[in-house]
């Protein structure tokens, strides 16, 4: 059980290089809170954390396809992201590192 729950982490995992070079061409989840999407805004869709749940519908275009969520840490996009794959996105990736690891490329 413990190698699966460490397989699905792993697969659910973008490391920011890879992250880096696809940039382009990902969909992107923003959870983090206004102000700190106003300190450094990368794009994509911006729906907080704290109402992901109550906006799923938001993301029902989404549900088939690959997109990465953010946050400055990892954290909070590593919670989202497994969320997400219990409610059916199975392609939702979590950026490894978060917006840090991204910013010390």
């Amino acid at each position: 059980m413990e190698n699966r729950l460490l397989h699905v982490a792993m697969t659910q995992a973008i490391q920011a290089a890879e992250f880096k070079a696809r940039l382009p061409h990902l969909k992107l989840l923003d959870i983090r809170t206004p102000d700190e999407i106003a300190d450094f805004n990368l794009g994509g869709l911006c729906i907080t954390m704290d109402v992901l749940l109550e906006k799923l519908d938001l993301l029902n275009a989404w549900q088939n396809e690959e997109f990465v969520v953010l946050c400055y840490t990892g954290l909070q996009s590593k919670v989202a992201t497994t969320i997400l794959h219990k409610k059916g996105f199975a392609q939702a990736r979590n950026l490894e590192g978060g917006l840090e690891a991204y910013l010390s490329l």
